[in-house]
């Protein structure tokens, strides 16, 4: 929500008026000074979204006010061009409404316009967290990646590698909402204070890895590129059990950590809906804006959400640090979800991040069933990811 500063206005006095955090009130403003307001400037105000009014008959600011639980001075101050005194029946004044339900859904899936979209709004509403471009898809996708907090510890997470597992987006993005409304309501997660989490950690989401993917599984091909894509899928115009990127590769066999033994040991040799690591590691845009991606951040722990199993993965090839078990006991013990060190796989991208960096990597098998998991599941699923997501914010 923006408003106009008025002479004598301050953040903290904001903070107090709107109930905000101050430190969300700066991060949300980055090119205003805190110290050196000037009288006219606009700033941001997250968690607010401006309503009309419509003005009634015996209307006034103290009464409006009352009725929507507000200081009158909110009301002052987004309506700077009223008088109070002489307020007009049926003329517009503007509101200010805190958000206290989020932007995400579990009715329909999340396809890459849904996502962008819901970013968007984001932005829009919650402007402390900052969005950044790492890369683009085979199609010219921008894959995005939101950051959250200012904290010196540094988590990443990351959905939709493949793209059939589409519903990671949608928990993924469900628990960052969650997240965003307890740090501008002033609540707590699980017992854990939001705003303890922002300035304790720096969370890095990228909720889709592969966009063209996931809209080929939930859309069907672009006209352009139907016959290519029916050629991979082995002619059946059937895409919804499609894993790999639009060109037939899948992602979490395209990093290099024993990337030959990958293929080696795949029985895919050409492009295909799944399981085929491709000719060479990152050969493929998303792939090489997430090496990118880890190369340029100081990553604490990596959380890549597949689907299914109701398990996670942790180890690799004796590269994972010491603390990385006590995380996954952790894990296990807020989710129910079974704890795996070490499973016959390799070139994924826990994989590589642990034996790049020797730092904690998870992959979670989040549900249970056949891919794409149904949306009757989502509840559930993101009942036992909560869980692992606090507990990687605050351990």
């Amino acid at each position: 929500m923006e408003v106009i500063i008025r002479p004598g206005d301050t953040l903290s006095y904001f903070s107090s008026l709107f109930r905000l955090p101050l430190n969300l009130i700066v991060d949300s403003n980055p090119n205003i000074n805190p110290d050196k307001l000037n009288a006219a400037d606009k700033i941001q105000l997250p968690g607010y979204v401006t309503v009309p009014y419509t003005i009634k008959e015996g209307d006034n600011f103290s009464k409006i006010a009352a009725a929507k639980k507000l200081s009158v001075d909110t009301l002052l101050l987004l309506n700077q061009n009223k008088d109070e005194d002489q307020l007009i029946v049926g003329e517009t004044i503007f509101v200010p409404e805190k958000m206290v339900t989020p932007f995400t859904t579990s009715k329909s899936p999340c396809d890459y316009k849904s996502l962008v979209k819901l970013i968007n709004n984001f932005i829009r509403v919650y402007p402390f967290i900052a969005v950044n471009t790492i890369g683009s898809s085979v199609l010219g996708n921008p894959i995005q990646e939101i950051k959250i907090g200012k904290g010196a510890k540094k988590v990443h997470m990351n959905a939709s590698f493949h793209a059939n597992e589409w519903i990671t987006t949608m928990v993924l993005m469900s628990m960052v909402n969650k997240y965003l409304l307890s740090l501008t309501n002033g609540g707590l997660m699980k017992g854990i204070q939001a705003i303890h989490l922002y300035n304790e950690v720096e969370l890095s989401i990228v909720p889709m890895v592969n966009p063209d993917g996931v809209d080929l599984v939930l859309n069907g091909p672009r006209s352009n590129l139907r016959e290519n894509v029916m050629e991979i899928n082995e002619g059946s115009d059937d895409f919804i059990h499609w894993k790999a990127n639009i060109n037939g590769i899948d992602l979490n066999n395209q990093f290099p950590a024993n990337w030959n033994i990958c293929k080696k040991n795949k029985q895919k040799k050409a492009p295909a809906p799944r399981d085929f690591p491709g000719d060479a590691p990152l050969t493929e845009p998303e792939a090489v804006a997430m090496v990118d991606l880890a190369k340029n951040n100081s990553f604490d722990c990596v959380i890549a959400f597949h689907t299914q199993g109701e398990e996670f993965y942790w180890g690799y090839e004796g590269f994972e640090p010491s603390e990385s078990e006590n995380l996954a006991k952790e894990f296990e013990s807020v989710s129910g979800y079974h704890a795996i060190r070490y499973v016959n796989s390799h070139a994924g991208y826990k994989d590589w991040f642990i034996q790049e960096f020797k730092r904690p990597g998870f992959t979670l098998e989040l549900g249970k069933g056949i891919n794409p998991l149904p949306l009757s599941q989502f509840p559930q699923i993101l009942k036992c990811a909560e869980g692992i997501f606090l507990a990687a914010l605050n351990h």
